[in-house]
């Protein structure tokens, strides 16, 4: 307890909370508001269910996840396309049109949207610009570049994808014109936004974006403390371009920066960019009130104005140089044979631009005036660059004042603004870079997963083909053992036929009766030898002849009607046919000739000619 009876535990706790976050996860919230801030902490520890602050960085040490969860507590990402349309409607309409006026067109276009959130105020600045300039200007000059500390708000900004009810405060025609329907969801065209560069930037740690055209930080400040606010502030009046504007939040106001920012539109939050020159005039008033010097007093004066570290040239009413110092002569390249001369007939007033025109307004108008970044080139090889501040020094009289010009040596500081701008720029080129290439990573793992999907897709096809095949193999495998034994049977057979035809020639060739087997055609199927010696015909001459056109020495007239017969289904004769013939010798001959049917199915199949040669008539020749 202290020794107001307060207990300050809390506060020391919740300080000792602050301080771990910022160690272990880089979030340094020691610039926000602690009213705020502590409210939005105790709300995520209600609804974890712990009362103490100690408590909850105990959690916080043991589940690294509890921390996604009080950052999305902390950071509240409220955004929307075009929030408060009025300022909205400012900003595409008069500031925009405004700021590209100042610029060719060549010169490239720089906005910042700090504190992004989801990205639909990044987006809503690119389809404002591309309004104005057009999509081929837009793709080629503008540079829209988008931050915050919440890198999940960061993916989802980097996704550029958004619902029908987010985008319900666009006009149709934006609608339709900067986003492509994917499913349920409508994406940012990919051709813009290349142009939108998203990154992690804290406001209160890191380094400002710089020359900037336009700079966006809507309801960001308003959570940061007097002392973080005013530190922001001035990195954003150093990141700003001498022309810059700021576009703040409805809550914010800015009454207290007047230095750096001044009001275009305090009703809808635009600034732009003061000059932090400071005024000389309380210097000329002081000097016009200092009381009569003596002697010792104006030497003293004389060697402190000749010791003094800035070129000093001090001018009177009639124009003529009345004082120089050491400064100035070492500098400025003035002697003191110059004092006396007219300050116009000086060199210095023709080789540093536009000196002469300020002397003669501070003499007119005996109000003090700066000079910025006056370039004054002493040698070839060298120029000075000054920053000149001229004074009018007292009241003076009607015909004019005395001014004093001082000069001070900024030309290392020039450098060192040239080179850190020059250190920015290879910063934002490589951090351009970068973001490319991880996009260009992401395309390429994404393309790689389909190829991997595609690569097992197939491997399955194969799989499930090589399976088939197998199965095929197993089918022709066991065809072929069936033809195998087919074929074994067919030749058990084929040996059995030759057999059995060996057997028949072997019985017909026996027979001392000459034996024709025709078909249903009457083309000869078989001749025996018999009918070989009979007729004089070979077997491979007769087979497949028709049986009446055979030259041979028979009438075949006559024997064509018992054929017939037989091969209707008549019963053949029981005695044979008598008939004289002309064997292959010539010699007459008496044959006994009988039919019989070869058997079939239904009817005969062919016929069966038996020619037997009888000795006498009446009786048949003898048989074996």
């Amino acid at each position: 307890m202290s020794e107001d009876g307060v207990d300050a535990g809390p506060d020391a706790a919740f300080e000792a909370l602050l301080g771990f976050l910022k160690e272990s996860r880089g979030f340094d919230f020691t610039g926000y508001k602690r009213s705020s801030l502590q409210r939005r902490v105790q709300r995520r520890m209600q609804q974890v269910g712990v009362g103490a602050f100690a408590d909850y960085l105990d959690l916080l040490q043991v589940d690294q996840d509890e921390f996604t969860h009080l950052f999305d507590t902390v950071l509240i990402n409220v955004t929307g396309f075009l929030r408060d349309p009025e300022a909205w409607r400012q900003l595409q309409e008069e500031v925009v049109p405004q700021l590209l006026a100042t610029k060719t067109r060549d010169e490239p276009v720089r906005v910042w949207s700090a504190g992004c959130a989801s990205g639909e105020e990044a987006y809503g600045l690119a389809m404002v610009l591309a309004e104005a300039v057009g999509f081929e200007e837009f793709r080629r000059r503008v540079k829209v570049y988008a931050t915050d500390v919440d890198e999940d708000a960061l993916s989802t900004a980097r996704a550029a994808a958004y619902t029908d009810k987010d985008l319900q405060a666009l006009p149709a025609e934006w609608r339709d014109r900067y986003f492509e329907r994917t499913g349920t969801r409508h994406t940012f065209r990919g051709d813009l936004r290349r142009s939108v560069i998203f990154g992690r930037n804290d406001l209160v740690q890191d380094a400002p974006i710089g020359r900037l055209d336009l700079l966006v930080c809507r309801n960001t400040l308003m959570y940061l403390n007097a002392e973080t606010q005013a530190e922001v502030l001035r990195r954003f009046h150093f990141a700003l371009n001498p022309a810059g504007v700021l576009f703040l939040g409805k809550a914010e106001m800015l009454l207290s920066h007047g230095r750096l920012f001044l009001p275009v539109d305090l009703e809808r939050r635009f600034f732009r960019k003061a000059d932090r020159g400071d005024g000389g005039g309380r210097l000329g008033a002081a000097a016009g009130r200092v009381p009569a010097r003596t002697g010792t007093q104006e030497a003293l004066d004389d060697e402190t104005l000749r010791q003094s570290p800035l070129a000093t040239i001090v001018v009177t009413p009639d124009e003529v140089v009345a004082r120089i110092n050491q400064r100035a002569e070492a500098q400025l390249g003035v002697s003191p044979r110059e004092v006396g001369r007219r300050f116009t007939e000086l060199e210095l007033c023709h080789r540093i631009t536009g000196l002469r025109s300020a002397w003669e307004d501070v003499r007119r108008h005996r109000t003090s005036m700066w000079q910025h970044e006056a370039e004054f080139t002493r040698s070839a090889s060298e120029t000075l660059v000054f920053d000149v501040q001229i004074v009018p020094l007292d009241a003076g009289t009607a015909d004019g004042v005395p001014v004093a010009l001082y000069f001070t040596d900024v030309t290392r500081y020039r450098r060192m603004t040239a080179e850190l701008q020059s250190a920015h720029r290879q910063v934002e080129t490589a951090y351009e870079e970068l973001q490319s290439t991880v996009e260009e990573l992401e395309t390429t793992n994404e393309e790689l997963q389909s190829t991997v999907e595609e690569l097992e897709t197939t491997n399955e096809e194969l799989q499930s083909t090589v399976e088939e095949l197998e199965t095929t193999n197993e089918e022709l495998q066991s065809t072929n053992d069936e033809l195998r034994s087919m074929n074994d049977e067919l030749r058990d057979r084929g040996v059995a036929l030759d057999r059995a035809n060996d057997f028949l020639e072997s019985v017909l060739g026996s027979l001392r009766t000459a034996v024709v087997v025709v078909d249903t055609g009457l083309i000869v199927q078989a001749w025996n030898g018999r009918a070989d010696d009979l007729w004089g015909l070979r077997s491979e001459e007769a087979v497949g002849q028709h049986l009446l056109n055979l030259d041979i020495g028979l009438a075949t007239d006559e024997v064509r009607p018992l054929v017939r017969e037989v091969l209707q289904g008549t019963p053949p004769r029981e005695d044979p046919l008598r008939l004289e013939a002309v064997n292959r010798r010539g010699r007459t001959v008496q044959l006994a000739i009988s039919i019989s049917p070869l058997s079939g199915r239904e009817r005969p199949g062919g016929a069966i000619v038996l020619m037997d040669q009888v000795d006498a008539p009446g009786t048949p020749a003898a048989t074996p």
